[in-house]
């Protein structure tokens, strides 16, 4: 018995402008594994196993992805899973650009696919970098220092935001882009928000 399909998906299917014969033929082998869920998480079809996320379906402007959540995790003997940016610790990407490749690696798809699952089913879990692993640039530092309510502000956001922000504010070469940066940012620190929301 085929899996259940999810009708929001069905929805980001057809309304899709790019990749949509690229992204139904991914949901077509995704759903080939008959343990997986399918369910809509983050605007994007998603893939679950006893409710744990292992493989989202998703497109950029550029290319259209299967992104697995533990990917890092995952045995890679093709060389194929592809690291989103540096600051993604845990995700890896499979990427496509037409829909023949797809065709062809159907059988190499479902290898990944059977993997992502095995690793979720060992209980696998990812060992992220902690906020202490960040070092905080000298400037923000001193800003943390002489403000007491931005102090409490930062210490008070999740680690992901607190990491997303040292990551950031560290990467500009130039102490007056990084005060520039921080600058930017202390109003976002003080309302509780991350670097994107």
């Amino acid at each position: 018995m085929a899996n259940p399909t999810h009708p929001k998906v069905d929805l980001f299917l057809a309304k899709a402008s790019k990749w949509k014969d690229e992204m139904s033929l991914l949901r077509e082998i995704v759903l080939g594994a008959k343990e997986l869920a399918e369910d809509y998480k983050w605007m994007h079809p998603c893939y679950t196993l006893e409710g744990k996320n292992v493989v989202l379906i998703h497109g950029f402007k550029e290319y259209c992805a299967l992104l697995f959540h533990k990917g890092a995790l995952m045995n890679d003997p093709e060389g194929i899973l592809i690291q989103q940016t540096e600051n993604v610790q845990s995700a890896r990407q499979l990427r496509f650009t037409d829909l023949s490749k797809i065709r062809k690696q159907k059988a190499l798809i479902r290898s990944y696919i059977n993997e992502a699952i095995a690793v979720e089913k060992a209980g696998l879990k990812v060992t992220l970098k902690q906020t202490a692993d960040y070092s905080i640039p000298e400037e923000f530092q001193e800003k943390l220092a002489k403000n007491t309510a931005l102090h409490k502000a930062f210490k008070a956001l999740t680690p992901g935001r607190q990491r997303a922000y040292l990551f950031y504010f560290s990467q500009a070469k130039q102490s007056k882009t990084r005060v520039a940066r921080i600058e930017k940012y202390i109003p976002a620190i003080l309302e509780g928000k991350g670097l994107d929301d």
